[in-house]
């Protein structure tokens, strides 16, 4: 007598076939895992720093500690600013960046001759510092300049005329009127001092000094502890000018600077007292 068959042989087909699925589902969630991290790896490095734009390497020198900068060389001044706020934490409202005299914001780092291996000198300190050190200047500013409003022009001065008389220095730099320039890379030289002695400027931006060399010897003065700069045009040949730095709390601690060439006083007054330091 024949016994009906069960259908036993199927449950393994089940089986398999779920195995199957969990394979199929197991290395396609596998595929996807390493696409997911292929994706990331790849977007890891998707920055600027790979496109083709040409850079240069600067060495950023601020508060004594040096900072490495790779940066594309058409950036600009304030671009540049920002990358130093990234290294430093210092706001760029509050950077002195120094470059061949005060870096300009507005023009690119190639239009300001910036070179591989280049050092930029930054200066500059937190908003509370600033205020806590500056606010005497700019009260030693104020009073100077209304004392300068009641004199009579510093080129008649009987102590600057003594100077003045002996005419124009014949190694003088030459002066254009109606222009303003950065600072030179070399010294400035070819004028008199107070004495009617040759003297020559030169701004040592690394140290943050200004170098006042005569030839006897040379003054090594830090910029920070210059109280002020006031300069007036020399009647009679307006395109140079006489300076007076102000290392001291008062005006007897002027040292004097005459036959300055116009195109660099802006510069120098930038150079040495910033413009950071006015709100």
């Amino acid at each position: 007598m024949e016994t009906e068959e069960k259908p036993k042989e199927a449950e393994p087909l089940g089986e398999d076939a779920e195995k199957g699925d969990t394979e199929s589902t197991s290395h396609s969630d596998g595929a996807a895992e390493a696409t997911t991290q292929d994706s990331s790896i790849s977007n890891g490095d998707d920055d600027d720093d790979d496109d083709d734009r040409e850079r240069v390497d600067l060495k950023i020198i601020w508060n004594k500690n040096k900072y490495d900068l790779k940066i594309p060389v058409d950036s600009t001044g304030a671009t540049l600013k920002e990358k130093i706020h990234s290294l430093t934490g210092l706001p760029p409202s509050m950077q002195k960046v120094m470059y061949k005299g005060l870096l300009p914001e507005d023009k690119t780092l190639r239009e300001i001759k910036i070179t591989n291996g280049a050092k930029i000198m930054v200066v500059g300190s937190t908003i509370n510092d600033v205020l806590a050190v500056n606010t005497p200047k700019e009260t030693i500013q104020q009073e100077v300049k209304a004392e300068e409003d009641k004199k009579e022009p510093l080129c008649r001065q009987k102590q600057h005329r003594k100077v003045l008389d002996k005419g124009k220095p014949d190694d003088i730099l030459p002066a254009i009127k109606g222009t303003k320039e950065r600072l030179p890379t070399v010294p400035l030289s070819g004028m008199f001092n107070k004495s009617g002695g040759k003297v020559r400027l030169t701004f040592k931006l690394e140290q943050d000094q200004l170098w006042l060399g005569t030839k006897e010897r040379t003054e090594k003065v830090p910029m920070g502890s210059i109280k002020n700069v006031v300069s007036e045009p020399i009647e009679g040949h307006e395109d140079y000018h006489m300076m007076a730095f102000q290392l001291g709390p008062t005006e007897a601690s002027q040292y004097w600077v005459y036959w300055v060439p116009t195109q660099f006083v802006d510069a120098i007054k930038d150079t040495v007292l910033g413009k950071w330091q006015y709100f």
